[in-house]
């Protein structure tokens, strides 16, 4: 029995048009071009086809992302039903303020992004001021309220506190940066100390800085970014992985420490993302690439920053009254591996 392909658009995924006869010819003919097979999407296979402009880093441009869905003859991006979409819900954050570093990009500014859409008021934070403002004057509303500062430093977070006008009612500690798969015998004092101070020192001086205002109220969420490191051993160097697991401890004990309050902290842990966070441009350890290889290419298909502010305003939103505590897997599957 016979079945018609369904629409091919630029919102179909990867892997949709890998399984698309005319989609399927058009895009390995390209790889072939660049000496690439067909296997080098895998990773990618769930994202839209036009997020691989993004993850790309300009290697496929727009230009070819368009010129394969004329070719195939694509529709609509509304076409493709299988393709998950962001569903916003309406008045989910109304009158509510909530703190989200890392909101320049990626992950931080998807869930920033979000909460603005479903009627919260955003204190977005980062120290990339150029992306703040994109954000602020991208969205439709004026309730993003940038402020340009480095959460490891205090004067910073209290200028953050301040924007939020005394009310807060939710923190996002998105801002992180990654490590260079160092092994323990490799790793500088200077590169221990800066994935430390964002990931782990940043997100401890944030939260004590916001729980006063969620204990007047006895009222808060607090979600941290973990990450599969933070479950695993075999996911990044010693530095990033130590940091993450530290980010663990900070959820769960203070999730039991201010539960009595009307305070709930809890964590995801991303697998693989598409947003482009680095480490300073430094290669990484050969030792580590090594180690680590053939654990890495277990890697369920990576998400977008879309994928994890879903899971982020679930916990940041009332959806989770009944969960703290908790470091939820938002990785496809990988933790289960």
């Amino acid at each position: 029995m016979s079945t018609t392909p369904r629409v091919l658009t630029a919102a179909s995924t990867v892997g949709a048009w890998l399984e698309h006869p005319e989609g399927g010819a058009a895009i390995r003919e390209l790889l072939e071009e660049a000496g690439v097979g067909a296997d080098a999407l895998a990773p990618v296979s769930n994202l839209p086809l036009q997020e691989l402009v993004t993850v790309s880093q300009g290697r496929l441009s727009q230009d070819v992302v368009d010129t394969l869905v004329q070719r195939v003859g694509g529709g609509s991006a509304d076409a493709d039903e299988t393709a998950w979409r962001e569903r916003i819900t309406p008045g989910r954050f109304d009158g509510r303020t909530v703190v989200v570093t890392g909101a320049a990009s990626g992950i931080g500014r998807a869930t920033a992004s979000r909460i603005a859409r479903e009627g919260g008021t955003v204190v977005a934070t980062d120290i990339t001021q150029s992306g703040l403002e994109a954000l602020a004057s991208e969205s439709d509303t004026d309730r993003i309220v940038p402020v340009t500062g480095d959460i490891t430093g205090d004067g910073d977070i209290e200028r953050i506190v301040a924007a939020a006008g005394g009310r807060i009612d939710g923190l996002a500690n998105v801002a992180g940066i990654v490590d260079d798969f160092s092994p323990a015998h490799e790793t500088s004092d200077e590169l221990w100390r800066r994935v430390f101070a964002v990931n782990v020192d940043g997100v401890f001086r944030l939260t004590r800085a916001v729980l006063p205002a969620m204990l007047e109220r006895r009222s808060g969420s607090i979600v941290n970014v973990a990450s599969e490191a933070a479950l695993r051993g075999n996911a990044a160097g010693v530095a990033y992985t130590a940091a993450k697991h530290a980010v663990v401890g900070i959820t769960r004990n203070t999730a039991f420490m201010y539960g009595p309050h009307g305070i709930r902290v809890n964590a995801v842990a991303p697998g693989g993302v598409a947003t482009g966070i680095a480490h300073g441009g430094a290669p990484d350890s050969a030792w580590g690439n090594e180690r680590t290889r053939e654990f890495l290419r277990l890697i369920p298909p990576i998400a977008t920053a879309q994928h994890l502010a879903a899971s982020i305003t679930f916990l940041l939103s009332d959806d989770g009254v009944n969960i703290s505590g908790a470091i939820v897997p938002s990785d496809g599957g990988w933790s289960v591996q």
